[in-house]
């Protein structure tokens, strides 16, 4: 999941002595256990890409999908994985053949019943050509997908209901974590009333299963509402209505902040200035959430075209990049630098210090490696961002860095998420992106195959990547290594070719690390109980109330 969420610093010189400040916990014990049904919860967000699962994709968005819809499985704050609507799973001895039992009896809010068809009505619709869309790749392994994707085929092979209840679903190589992608919103099941991935009325007020349903439309720019489904089939939510405002994407964290000082909303992010005051005051107050997350933080290299498209130009960067500088004048020592691709609470197969360009800024090398790698004196490098989620000082810092080490000259670009999505898609793309990710669901396959896996670039007859691998890197001995590793039914095999594999896109400097992902938000535990951070980063709408 990409991520639009981050933090901001001081303009001026990276070296500003800020002072430092401890990051707290923020588990309050009084905002624990039942409490009272009703209540209207606020927040804001900027703009998302889509709201219907078929392209649901950043956390915006996935903050709406994951609220109006449930699949088969669903991924806890702490990564495990959990059954909503599976009541069983099977898989053969060759990992190629699962089957699901579905819960009988759950609805959509418009009265249909969930049933397997509603589950192979939905991925089939995500899967076809026309929809166009960015995450469909998760469905890469289901038997017929490449069919369905060039318009061969409108229906997934794969895929069959042998009883109105149970889901088999046969896929074209072994793939012994498949239940795990499943917690995708990708992977919800639709009503008859959906249409194909085109319908607009769908798009823009989708009919889900899930503990909220939309309140009217999706107002753009504006807001979305949703309320409480009495009808869904799992526990009921607690709040009677969620106000989601949407906010400018220039300037949306700081209108958080103000919303949240001021009793607009109940949850914030905060511009990074205000961090130390931000935790001194609500801190004591039970009202500061901190947490590192399944999420990292990466400039993404355009490894195909332009100025980073050989491996040493990618390490120069890499190594011109003064990180430890950046985390004390840029955040305030409230966050921690990234030598890995994987995050380190995948702990079975952290390798600290795997980039070793990232552990220390070392400008010789940076130097000898641009030389090498044909990145001379005087080259433009494009470097592109999105506004509105507090980017614009720490990419200006990376940018002095990069020109006064290497000489370069690097054209920093600010533009809304969606718009900075559109340009790591077009087919010229160049330079590097400001990158983010946050796990879809909890395997290390979940930022290894769709960031790197050439199968995940997907272009487009005019050469459009509509999948998530942007840098549109391609290796044959990484992608095999992680078809070794989805073959692999021992878990301990698995991690140590997943290891393999990281260490294969770091020796390309396939993604450039930055820091790991540490979320702080604003909670407001006066008035709300068990208000905590989801798997996805998002408060967990479903199990808040009120005190």
């Amino acid at each position: 999941m990409r991520g639009a969420n981050s933090a901001k610093w001081v303009a001026g010189a990276i070296v500003i002595a800020l002072a430092a400040t401890a990051c707290g916990g923020g588990d309050d014990s009084s905002n624990k256990g039942a409490g009272q049904d009703g209540g209207t919860f606020r927040l804001g967000i900027t703009e998302p890409v889509a709201i219907d699962p078929y392209n649901s994709q950043e956390s915006e968005g996935q903050l709406v999908t994951d609220n109006l819809f449930t699949g088969l499985y669903e991924p806890t704050a702490d990564g495990q994985v959990i059954p909503t609507l599976a009541t069983s799973k099977k898989v053969s001895d060759d990992g190629k053949t699962w089957t699901f039992t579905i819960q009988k009896g759950t609805k959509f809010s418009n009265g249909e019943a969930v049933d397997a068809e509603s589950f192979i009505r939905g991925w089939n619709r995500v899967a076809q050509k026309t929809a166009a869309s960015d995450v469909a790749y998760h469905m890469a392994g289901i038997e017929g997908f490449e069919d369905v994707q060039s318009g061969k085929a409108k229906t997934l092979t794969g895929l069959s209901a042998p009883d109105p209840y149970t889901l088999q679903v046969k896929l074209s190589a072994p793939d012994f974590e498949f239940y795990i992608k499943t917690t995708h919103t990708v992977f919800s099941p639709v009503p008859k009333v959906a249409g194909d991935a085109k319908n607009k009325a769908f798009n823009e007020a989708p009919i889900g299963n899930g503990p909220f349903k939309i309140q009217g439309r999706w107002e753009h720019n504006k807001s979305i509402t949703l309320v409480r489904n009495d009808s869904f089939g799992g526990k009921k939510a607690h709040l009677a209505k969620v106000q989601i405002d949407i906010l400018n994407s220039a300037n949306g964290v700081t209108l958080e902040y103000q919303g949240f000082e001021s009793g607009q909303y109940n949850w914030a992010r905060m511009p990074t200035p205000q961090l130390p005051a931000a935790k001194a005051k609500y801190d004591p107050q039970g009202e500061w959430l901190n947490v590192d997350t399944n999420g990292m933080n990466y400039l993404l290299p355009i490894t195909d075209n332009g100025s980073l498209k050989t491996a040493k130009a990618r390490e120069a960067v890499s190594y011109a990049i003064d990180r430890d500088a950046i985390i004390k004048g840029v955040f305030q020592g409230m966050y921690t630098k990234s030598t890995t691709i994987l995050p380190p609470v995948f702990k079975d197969v952290y390798q600290k210090d795997l980039c070793v360009s990232c552990v220390k800024q070392d400008k010789a090398k940076a130097k000898q490696l641009a030389k090498e790698g044909g990145l001379k004196p005087g080259t433009t490098i494009e470097l592109g961002y999105n506004t509105g989620a507090g980017h614009e000082e720490w990419i200006q810092a990376i940018k002095q860095q990069l020109e006064s080490v290497l000489g370069v000259k690097v054209k920093a670009t600010g533009k809304p998420f969606a718009e900075l999505l559109a340009d790591q898609q077009k087919p010229k793309a160049s330079g590097a992106y400001r990158f983010a990710w946050g796990a879809d669901y909890p395997t290390p396959d979940n930022f290894l195959f769709p960031l790197l896996d050439t199968a995940s670039i997907n272009k487009d007859a005019n050469g459009k990547v509509t999948g998530d691998n942007r840098g549109r890197y391609s290796n044959k001995k990484f992608d095999d290594l992680l078809a070794k590793a989805r073959a692999t039914q021992d878990q301990a095999g698995r991690n140590d070719l997943y290891k393999q594999a990281e260490k294969v896109a770091l020796d390309d400097q396939a993604l450039i690390p930055l820091w790991n992902r540490t979320q702080l938000r604003l909670v407001d535990t006066k008035k709300f109980k068990n208000v905590k951070m989801d798997f996805h980063e998002n408060p967990t709408l479903a199990e808040i109330s009120l005190k």
